[in-house]
């Protein structure tokens, strides 16, 4: 659920609206009555890659160098 401020407003209590778009509350920032922009939190970060998250193995093959047809397949 979205809350209407109106930019006065949200100059004067900038600290307690940030707090509250931290803690999930979007928060709409109103000029003469008019939505003008929206205060919301970020989304959270990603965690980032992890090898080995998933199942199998590269099989052994993978790092054998290619055959003349496998390099013409990928030059043309």
């Amino acid at each position: 659920m979205s809350v209407v401020v109106n930019v006065h407003e949200a100059k004067t209590h900038f600290s307690r609206l940030l707090e509250q778009a931290h803690a999930g509350q979007e928060i709409i920032l109103a000029k003469a009555g008019k939505p003008y922009a929206r205060l919301m939190p970020l989304a959270p970060p990603t965690t980032g890659r992890r090898p080995g998250r998933l199942p199998g193995r590269i099989g052994d093959d993978f790092m054998k160098p290619l055959s003349d047809a496998e390099l013409d397949a990928w030059e043309s």
